[in-house]
């Protein structure tokens, strides 16, 4: 993405030591990534305790030359990674809290 920094692990690794410099151990991250860089950021990032995102408006495909059917099969195809790796995938529920977000039931629109 033009102006944007390299998705490849030195660049991740900097900005998670810099943060961790800055912030501790509290805080969220996450990463996303466009086009083929897309899934094996999102690994990355998730073997460093990292959050994700995926999405066809990040990538249309979902591997080498083949493209994605939808969003749900690429959030299909990142949970197997997760759950391979050993990491839960969280909950509705537990992004609201991580985020501190009021829940759908309490907002009025």
């Amino acid at each position: 993405i033009l102006g944007g920094i390299g998705a490849d692990l030195d660049n991740l690794i900097f900005m998670k030591r810099t943060a961790d410099r800055l912030f501790g151990d509290d805080y969220q991250w996450s990463v996303m990534a466009a086009g083929a860089a897309q899934m094996p950021f999102a690994t990355q990032a998730i073997m460093m305790g990292g959050n994700v995102r995926v999405g066809l408006e990040d990538s249309l495909f979902i591997e080498r030359g083949k493209l994605a059917s939808s969003n749900a099969e690429q959030v299909r195809k990142v949970r197997r990674i997760i759950e391979e790796l050993g990491y839960e995938v969280a909950s509705p529920d537990d992004v609201r809290e991580m985020l501190d977000l009021k829940g759908s039931d309490k907002v009025t629109f």
